[in-house]
């Protein structure tokens, strides 16, 4: 039996298995489907990084645990709702620094002007599940503190303190890996699969007001987008 045949049977095993549930030992795969450990080993290496298992070591191999769903609504306008899980943050960073020419212009504002830096670890049902980084304007939140970013919803927040009413933001998702400062506050392996989100946030006068870069989990986090399709859909 070929690796590609033994990843086959492995992923069906896999299907017949719930989120987080302890695959076969290696022997007992070996035995049971008739190939060598090296065989077994690369194959069970090539779904690890697909992502479909996790080594725990000393423990053994995982399917890959329960993925939490941010749900994208297809209608324009309509607000997205939150993700799924019980989330609370760990503020990391907290400090005030200059906007400098690249925040500058991403946030349209002098790059002499100060900006409110808040690294938060974000955390659901328990387990580190993201890194985000903000960036908002200094002046129009001053007296806001770290403590204000650990629980509760950050938009409305701003709207009932500041008056800041977020109305539509950009957000641009692509993939990455993990770098070793990111894998050790995310408790993941360095270089392991991750979704980098960038967000930049208006209100409703066009002024932006938030620019947050997000490292998600690419093991644990997944975006659900509802489309609407027409007779001119491709």
């Amino acid at each position: 039996m070929r690796r590609a045949e033994v990843r086959d049977r492995l992923r069906e095993l896999i299907d017949a298995r719930a989120p987080g549930d302890p695959m076969p030992s290696e022997r007992s795969l070996c035995e049971s489907l008739g190939v060598s450990r090296p065989t077994v080993r690369a194959a069970i290496d090539d779904l690890a990084r697909n992502g479909l298992l996790v080594r725990q070591h000393g423990r053994g191999t995982f399917t890959s645990p329960y993925k939490i769903s941010q749900e994208i609504p297809a209608a324009s306008g309509q607000p997205v709702p939150p993700a799924e899980g019980d989330w609370i943050s760990e503020v990391l960073e907290f400090r005030t620094e200059s906007a400098g020419a690249r925040l500058g212009r991403r946030l349209q504002v002098s790059p002499g002007d100060d900006l409110l830096y808040v690294m938060r670890r974000r955390i659901v049902d328990g387990e580190p599940m993201a890194l985000e980084a903000i960036r908002l304007l200094a002046a129009p939140v001053r007296g806001i503190s770290a403590e204000d970013f650990v629980s509760g919803s950050l938009y409305r927040l701003l709207r009932e303190r500041y008056g800041l009413d977020a109305s539509d933001a950009v957000q641009t998702i692509e993939p990455t890996v993990t770098d070793a400062s990111e894998a050790r506050l995310l408790g993941v392996p360095p270089y392991s699969p991750a979704l980098l989100f960038e967000r930049t946030t208006r209100d409703g006068g066009g002024r932006v007001m938030e620019f947050t870069r997000s490292i998600y989990r690419g093991d644990r986090y997944r975006i659900t987008s509802h489309l609407k399709l027409g007779p001119n859909s491709g």
